[in-house]
């Protein structure tokens, strides 16, 4: 089974425009449209069998329709493929434990935060509360960490902060996108490597070198580290061969390929 853990789709009425604007600012390509049919397509021409879609709350005021699109995509049916959305919140919210037993309550199965999108540190106590209440409420926390392409001038989400908030807040469940900090490898290997939380593949499967890659993989613990593309802004297909490549070249665990392309991630969801 592959599961990719980490997907963006949005609203059909504001796709294209996001896609675009994103792109751009970004000076990214897409690999596709943004689009529920896109997603699905491009899991289906990569062997996908599930993806997790993570939303971002970029104003306190977009929680509710964030949820209700949410809502919409984990009650379909999809045939052979399957996705499972994630809520999201934004730190500025006034009633983060309300929304938080919204999210909870619903059948999510976690939450995604973007500390550069909501400019706000990962250490902040803001996040510190959301982050303790959604594991109290055994939620898994997904945060964007590192380098982001359309925020260039300052990084909300580096691996030192990332270790003072785990060591206060203690997550059970919490996934470090881009190998833990997107183009902030060697701090990753300083800070974070061998903590008790997960990385995810998302977008940095061709950026980081082989070696550092699996040197990452092989000191932090196979069991935990999570497939994942970043959808549209990577290709899911591509991704799937170069990530069973590096696996392949392990062989320090009988089990490499079948845990970090879905065993780990079925486990957590």
């Amino acid at each position: 089974m592959i599961i990719d853990f980490h997907t963006h789709i949005f609203p059909e009425k504001i796709a294209e425009k996001t896609i675009s604007t994103l792109s751009t600012k970004g000076g990214i390509p897409a690999y596709s449209d943004g689009m529920l049919n896109g997603l699905l397509n491009s899991m289906k021409d990569a062997g996908v069998d599930i993806s997790v879609v993570l939303p971002v709350v970029t104003a306190p005021k977009q929680f509710e329709s964030i949820h209700r699109f949410a809502m919409e995509i984990n009650e379909r049916e999809y045939g052979e493929q399957k996705l499972i959305s994630f809520g999201g919140i934004h730190p500025d919210t006034a009633n983060y434990k309300e929304e938080l037993n919204f999210i909870a309550s619903h059948g999510f199965k976690g939450i995604k935060i973007h500390p550069d999108y909501q400019e706000t540190f990962i250490d902040d106590i803001r996040y510190k509360r959301i982050i303790s209440y959604a594991t109290e409420l055994g939620l898994a926390i997904v945060t964007h960490a590192g380098f982001d392409v359309g925020y260039p001038d300052l990084t909300h989400c580096t691996p030192d902060r990332t270790l003072n908030m785990f060591r206060d807040v203690k997550p059970e469940k919490l996934v470090l996108a881009h190998m833990g900090g997107l183009n902030y490898w060697d701090d990753v290997e300083k800070y974070l490597v061998g903590e008790n939380v997960y990385f995810d593949t998302a977008y940095v499967a061709d950026e980081i070198s082989d070696e550092q890659f699996i040197r990452i993989v092989k000191n932090h613990g196979v069991d935990k580290v999570l497939f994942a593309t970043d959808i549209p802004w990577k290709p899911q297909k591509k991704f799937v061969e170069v990530v069973q490549n590096l696996t392949s070249k392990m062989d320090f665990d009988d089990c490499v390929t079948e845990k970090i392309m879905g065993g780990n991630a079925l486990k957590l969801l």
